[in-house]
C-alpha cells in the first residue's frame, strides 16, 4: 500500500508534532511504500519570510531524517520539486464546486487564528487533494480532525472521474490514534499557534525550563493528585516506561510528592528519549550535501510518480 503525508515548515518541530503523527508515519513505512514530503506550498498561505522557509525546510527534512525516515523504503522531497502537483491543482480547481470549499471548516479556523484571507488559504484543500491524488495514494494517516480533508479529496477525485471518466484512485484516510492529545507548557494544545511548545530537538537546557514551568493546580505537595487531569503526567504517559508510569500514578494518588519532582522526572525522560535522535540529528547538521541530495533524489522518484498521473489526467480532459 502507498501512504503519503506531508509536514509544512512553518517552524521547529515539537514534541506534540512527533507523538500526534510523525512517529506513526515513521511506524507506517516499515509495511507500506512512503511518501512524504515537506508541504513548503502549503507553509507559504502563513506568509513566511523567505529567509525562514528556506531554514525550515530544511531543519524539518533533517528532523525526519534524525528521527528515523527510512530513504530506502521512503519517498522523500520537498514539494515544490515536484511542479505537476501545481498543474494538477490547476485542472482538479476545475470541477471543484465552490459549495464544497466553503463548507471546509479549516479555512474558517485559520483565519480566525489571525491568517490573511486570501486564495490560496481559500484553496488549500485543492491543492493538497492534487497532493494525495497525483501520486496515487491508497492510505493518507490524518488526524481525527483532518478528516475531512481526506473526504474533500475523495468528493474532488469523484467529481474528476465523474465528469472525464476514471483516472484518480480514490484514497482512504488512516486515522491516526496518538496515546492523547498532546499538552503545551500552558495546558493547551501543543501548538506553534500557542507559542507553549517543547521543541524536539532545542537544548537540553531549554527543555528542563520548559518543563519545569508547565502550568498545574493548586493542589498541595501532602494532598493525593488526579494523574488523569494533569499536564505533567499526560507527558509521562508518552515517554515513561510501563513500571515508571505505574509508580508515578501511585505516587499521584497517595499524595506526598509534589509536581516539581514530577516535571524533573519529566524533562529527564524527554531527554533520554530524544537523546539518540539528537546525536543523528546533530551529524545531519554537518552534512548538508547528504540533506539536499536525499531531497533532490525523492523529488526525481517522486517526478516519475507524479508525471504519469498528470498524464492521465491532462488526456482526459483533452489537454494531451
Amino acid at each position: 500500500m502507498r501512504v503519503l503525508s506531508g509536514i509544512q515548515p512553518s517552524g521547529r518541530l515539537h514534541i506534540g508534532n512527533y507523538f500526534g503523527a510523525i512517529r506513526q508515519h515513521l511506524q507506517l513505512q516499515a509495511e507500506n511504500e512512503g511518501f512524504y514530503f515537506v508541504a513548503d506550498y502549503h507553509a507559504m498561505t502563513s506568509g513566511p519570510k523567505p529567509e525562514d522557509l528556506r531554514q525550515y525546510k530544511l531543519a524539518v527534512a533533517m528532523d525526519y531524517l534524525a528521527l528515523g525516515l527510512d530513504t530506502e523504503k521512503t519517498v522523500f522531497w520537498c514539494q515544490s520539486d515536484v511542479p505537476e502537483v501545481t498543474e494538477l491543482f490547476w485542472l482538479l480547481s476545475c470541477v471543484t464546486p465552490m459549495g464544497l470549499l466553503q463548507r471546509c471548516v479549516s479555512y474558517k479556523d485559520k483565519v480566525a487564528q489571525g491568517l490573511s484571507a486570501n486564495h490560496a488559504l481559500f484553496a488549500y484543500p485543492v491543492l493538497q487533494a492534487a497532493d494525495i491524488l497525483i501520486f496515487d495514494s491508497d492510505i493518507v494517516p490524518v488526524g481525527a480532525d483532518q478528516k475531512q480533508h481526506i473526504e474533500v479529496t475523495r468528493d474532488i477525485a469523484g467529481y474528476f472521474n465523474n465528469t472525464f471518466g476514471e483516472t484518480f484512485v480514490i484514497p482512504k484516510d488512516h486515522i491516526v490514534e496518538s496515546v492523547a492529545v498532546v499538552p503545551g507548557v500552558d495546558g493547551q494544545k501543543m501548538s506553534k499557534s500557542y507559542n507553549n511548545t517543547i521543541e524536539i530537538f532545542e537544548p537540553e537546557k531549554s527543555v528542563k525550563k520548559k518543563v519545569m514551568r508547565m502550568v498545574t493546580d493548586s493542589t498541595p505537595v501532602e494532598a493525593p493528585k488526579d494523574p488523569d487531569k494533569c499536564n505533567v503526567f499526560a507527558l509521562l504517559r508518552l515517554v515513561a516506561s510501563e513500571s515508571e508510569l505505574k509508580e508515578w500514578d501511585q505516587k499521584y494518588r497517595k499524595g506526598g510528592t509534589g509536581y516539581g519532582d514530577a516535571k524533573k522526572k519529566l524533562a529527564e525522560l524527554l531527554i533520554e528519549y530524544f537523546k539518540p535522535y539528537r546525536q543523528k540529528r546533530e551529524e545531519l547538521e554537518k552534512d548538508l550535501g547528504y540533506v539536499n541530495k536525499v531531497l533532490k533524489d525523492g523529488a526525481q522518484r517522486a517526478k516519475a510518480v507524479a508525471s504519469k498521473t498528470l498524464a492521465r489526467a491532462r488526456k482526459a480532459v483533452g489537454l494531451d
